[in-house]
């Protein structure tokens, strides 16, 4: 475990801007987190007569994230529609070449709804709008038509299948492709499934028709994205990738938050993960050098090993891209 109160920010963002200049885009899941001040932000921007105040910080810190990083991944999207004004609202906070990744909201993708307050009278029910592509268009397109240039990949994240949502997984898969096939074109599309047993050759090969990646993932029941990696078709949009690091296998996200809030130190090392995300930027970064490509998306999370910002450090001190940094605590 370690704390520090240093991150080199000029070195990461030379670094993160590099990387974006060969189409690979580097960031974190969120970004609000008061944890990070002072790594990150600067804690007296969000002082009200001496105090901290929450709301300033939450509204206001984004602009502060992306004067170091190039992308970040909203999780808010996953839990309701979000508004034109919402998208405006995120856009006006950062420069050009900075690129928002979404998680698409949940009532598109959740075939039942989870037994989980904020969905009300519909816990355990049938959700009516699964893969609706009229409704993801309408709802979730729209709002961001304006501000296309800065909208990164979409990510259709569907959480774990129960035996009630599928007889099989191949009736999954069917629906999946019928519905990928009327999406609006010209957009970057993601999948992300939560159940391993998906992860077959039919499931890869009904993406790569499309040109949509499979979002490689940590999570709680799932391969590693090293293990992911070596599966074949699993780069099944061919000319971009993108991965999430958000969890070590065998481990709840209640578990994780419980480990690491408030977030401000690296207490987990997973070198595994470090390799597999250098590897994907190398991959990757190599790939543009040779051929026209569309921007690939990397997402570290809190709850991976602690501290997602020194996880990054960690990460580019391991394709080269930070150097003289190895006596620092990103090493450790």
């Amino acid at each position: 475990m370690f704390t520090s109160s240093i991150l080199p920010i000029a070195e990461l963002r030379q670094a993160l801007a590099e990387l974006a200049e060969q189409n690979v885009y580097v960031g974190t899941s969120s970004w609000k987190y008061p944890g990070w001040s002072g790594l990150l932000y600067d804690e007296q921007r969000y002082l009200y007569r001496g105090k901290f105040t929450k709301s300033r910080f939450e509204r206001d810190c984004l602009e502060e994230y992306a004067q170091v990083f190039r992308t970040v991944c909203v999780d808010a999207g996953y839990y309701q529609f979000p508004s034109p004004d919402y998208i405006r609202g995120l856009c006006d906070q950062v420069p050009e070449g900075f690129r928002f990744s979404f998680k698409v909201t949940d009532e598109i993708t959740a075939r039942t709804f989870p037994n989980l307050p904020r969905h009300g009278k519909k816990m355990g029910q049938r959700n009516p709008h699964f893969l609706n592509a009229e409704l993801f268009r309408a709802a979730f397109l729209d709002s961001m038509e304006r501000h296309r240039e800065k909208i990164g990949v979409l990510m259709f994240e569907f959480s774990h299948f129960h035996p009630r949502d599928f007889d099989r997984g191949r009736e999954f898969v069917e629906m999946l492709d019928a519905f990928l096939g009327q999406l609006p074109p010209g957009w970057q599309y993601g999948v992300e499934v939560r159940n391993k047993s998906l992860l077959q050759p039919e499931y890869f090969a009904m993406l790569a028709r499309h040109g949509v990646t499979h979002v490689m993932n940590n999570w709680t029941h799932m391969p590693t994205v090293n293990e992911q990696m070596q599966m074949p078709g699993v780069l099944s949009a061919g000319d971009f990738t993108a991965a999430r690091f958000l969890l070590r296998p065998g481990r709840t996200f209640e578990q994780a938050v419980k480990l690491f809030e408030p977030y401000n130190a690296t207490k987990d090392i997973n070198e595994e993960a470090r390799e597999a995300a250098a590897e994907i930027i190398r991959m990757r970064a190599e790939a543009a050098e040779k051929a026209k490509t569309r921007p690939t998306y990397l997402y570290c999370n809190n709850r991976l090993e602690g501290n997602a910002l020194f996880l990054i450090l960690a990460v580019l001190m391991k394709t080269g891209k930070l150097k003289g940094l190895a006596g620092s605590q990103a090493a450790k």
